[in-house]
């Protein structure tokens, strides 16, 4: 029996443009595993070879242009002349928008003669699924034909919903009898000491897609940094690029735009990736938190079901065209999925932010039925048994066994490796709870609303379950579990879940002080970021997706904590190994990586199949920016506090907003 595997992506090039993506070599050859050109959740063309004279050019450089765009070049040494020298190079930019790829492909040569030749472009065009390419099927079973037509010179492919449009001027277009093997051909000269440039493009159509391209221009365009430390300067402008490409909205609501949660596996809306996103940019402006409140908002539970996971107030999790099969995994989402824990309180804690940093009144006013829908939903249903936490469970048998950010089968275990027994009762998400219950007070009390209070005792109370429940003795120090199991045991592994706790208000400054030491400690910090599980613990393996590795923007929420609560040393470390990341990652630090401890190697090892760009990972270069300037919103008179210096060096920062008006520059040193 023949064993599929999901296909590598660290080595590979993506080029994108929401909801567009293209996937290659180094080379920008086309031939395993993800290579690809995708759209929506397709993959349409699965292979590209492009000779030149019949050989296939040598590559000898890769140039990311920009999130949407990249330069390969490469030699034709068989036109060249005989000397030592090349003199003749094959340079392709490849370029992505919504809904396209086009390429310029230029011979360049300083050859004294001309030189006819030919190009040849060999395609293959597949169609699959995303997810059965994500589970390594792609090719193995049977698929719809593909149907092939020309229209005015254009070749134009189609399966089910989806549309490809192949143009090529000047080159003879041909295709197989089912429309799966594509050639484009030119027949060229090359002047001496010159260049010549042939063009070809693909656009991209899927009628079923309920996403698509955002088409405003992103409010964080002017955002400029300076650093001591020029690791900091490029991590968030290559941050800020990746998250230009990320930006979506759906195709019943264009206006409102959010983040897809990464590439190639999550273009989509996810309400707790979503969030958090918009969350960390809040120093950028409120556009994208705003627009991502009211997108969830409109897609808000308003009834029980057990099959989709809603329910009255819960924000969803998960948006697709169709019901979302994973091979392999027993699991079977609907299209519109509500399977989650968290993200109905994160949507809270976002709207109260938002509205800190200037988010305008009337917008906030008209999510006010919103947010008490999600308030009770937070008291009733999302407390199933009623012993005052937030708890979840998988009723249907097909969903997510898993409901909070760490969401696989394995991320709940105990100290000795079992794992842990639902419902389940995450730490985070109590505290979340209770910033939520909190800030939301706040917003009720500045709007006129009634019952602020009685949400304030639901907050106070939460703490005291909490404090009593959830923290567990150690000679190390007293921390909190990862949760509480089905018999509300506190299930002992130390994760790096603590570091959501911080800054909450949910504990008390002796209680802070603890979780601070443990989040650097060498257990927990790998020096590349925080280890999502203590070293000391069974389960631990640091290419566990859950179990071990780093996520940055975990990482990143424990330095914003850490910052809230006066660590401001301790979250200054944890920012220097994400640092440390971004550089080894040519400052597009993925989806995770490797928990191995950086006394042991020089640079983190990737995780194979992580998602990048990321949204929450990127973002996570601004949470570090505003946590080293310690940013304090002033909604009164739009202005901005910051820290008198910096543990990483000094740091001016210009594009910075409160509300819609840019702040003064922000310098520390």
């Amino acid at each position: 029996m023949s064993k599929f595997l999901q296909p590598l992506l660290h080595e590979a090039i993506v080029v994108l443009a929401a909801p567009t993506q293209v996937w290659s070599a180094a080379d920008g050859r086309m031939n395993s595993g993800i290579h690809g050109v995708y759209h929506s959740d397709n993959r349409v063309l699965s292979s590209y070879t492009l000779t030149v004279g019949g050989t296939a050019p040598e590559p000898i450089s890769q140039d990311s242009v920009s999130a949407s765009a990249a330069r390969f070049v490469a030699l034709a040494r068989n036109i060249d002349d005989a000397s030592a020298d090349p003199r003749v190079r094959v340079e392709t930019l490849r370029e992505v928008s919504a809904g396209r790829m086009g390429e310029t492909i230029t011979i360049r040569s300083t050859l004294n003669e001309p030189i006819t030749t030919s190009l040849l472009l060999s395609l293959a065009a597949d169609f699959a699924d995303m997810q059965t390419v994500k589970a390594g099927m792609a090719g193995d079973s049977e698929s719809e034909p593909i149907l092939a037509t020309y229209e005015a010179g254009t070749l134009v492919l189609s399966q089910g919903s989806v549309k490809a449009s192949v143009s090529a001027p000047g080159a003879a277009l041909d295709t197989s009898a089912d429309g799966g093997n594509i050639t484009l051909a030119w027949d060229v000269t090359v002047p001496a000491k010159s260049e010549l440039a042939v063009s070809w493009s693909v656009d991209l159509a899927d009628s079923a897609a309920v996403v698509r391209g955002a088409s405003a221009v992103p409010q964080w365009q002017g955002v400029s940094v300076t650093s001591g430390d020029s690791r900091v300067s490029r991590w968030v402008e290559r941050a800020v690029d990746d998250l230009g490409a990320l930006r979506m909205s759906t195709t019943a609501h264009p206006d409102e735009t959010f983040l897809g949660a990464g590439a190639p596996w999550f273009f989509t809306l996810f309400g707790r990736d979503s969030i958090i996103s918009a969350r960390m940019l809040l120093p950028l402006g409120t556009e994208l938190a705003a627009s991502t409140l009211r997108i969830l908002a409109q897609l808000q539970g308003t009834k029980s079901v057990n099959e989709t996971a809603e329910q009255p107030g819960k924000i969803m999790h998960e948006l697709r065209p169709k019901q979302l099969v994973i091979p392999g995994e027993d699991v079977s989402l609907p299209p519109l999925y509500y399977g989650t824990v968290d993200a109905t309180a994160l949507w809270v804690c976002l709207l109260v932010d938002a509205w800190r940093w200037g988010m305008p009144e009337e917008e906030v006013k008209e999510l006010l039925p919103n947010m008490l829908a999600a308030l009770n939903w937070m008291r009733t249903d999302g407390d199933s048994d009623g012993d005052g936490f937030l708890e979840y469970a998988d009723l249907t048998g097909h969903g997510l066994a898993n409901q909070g950010w760490k969401d696989s089968g394995d991320s709940v275990q105990w100290r000795d490796g079992r794992l842990a027994e639902g419902p389940i009762a995450l730490c985070e998400v109590q505290a979340y709870a209770f910033e939520a219950a909190s800030g939301a007070a706040e917003l009720m009390d500045h709007f006129g609303l009634e019952g602020s209070d009685e949400w304030r005792h639901y907050a106070a109370g939460l703490a005291v379950r909490f404090r009593e429940q959830f923290w567990i003795p150690s000679p190390d120090g007293a921390y909190p579990a990862i949760a509480l199991d089905a018999n509300k045991r506190p299930v002992d592994t130390v994760t790096s879940n603590i570091g959501h706790l911080l800054g909450t208000g949910l504990l008390n400054a002796g209680e802070e002080a603890l979780i601070a030491a443990r989040l650097v400690s060498p257990e927990l910090n790998s020096g590349f970021g925080l280890r999502t599980m203590s070293t000391d613990s069974a389960g631990f393996w640091p290419l566990s997706y859950h179990g071990g590795s780093v996520w940055a923007h975990d990482t990143a929420i424990a330095i914003q904590g850490l910052t809230r609560a006066g660590f401001r040393a301790e979250a200054a470390e944890l920012s220097r190994g994400l640092l440390s990341a971004a550089e080894a990652f040519d400052y597009r630090i993925p989806e995770l990586h490797s928990g191995d401890a950086r006394a042991d190697a020089s640079v983190p090892a990737p995780y194979p199949a992580a998602c990048r760009p990321q949204a929450w990972s990127a973002a996570s270069a601004i949470a570090v920016l505003a946590s080293a300037l310690d940013l304090r919103p002033s909604r009164a008179d739009g202005t901005l506090q910051s820290a008198d210096s910096s543990e990483l060096g000094v740091l001016t920062v210009t594009g910075l907003r409160v509300g819609g008006n840019v702040a003064a520059a922000v310098q520390v040193r």
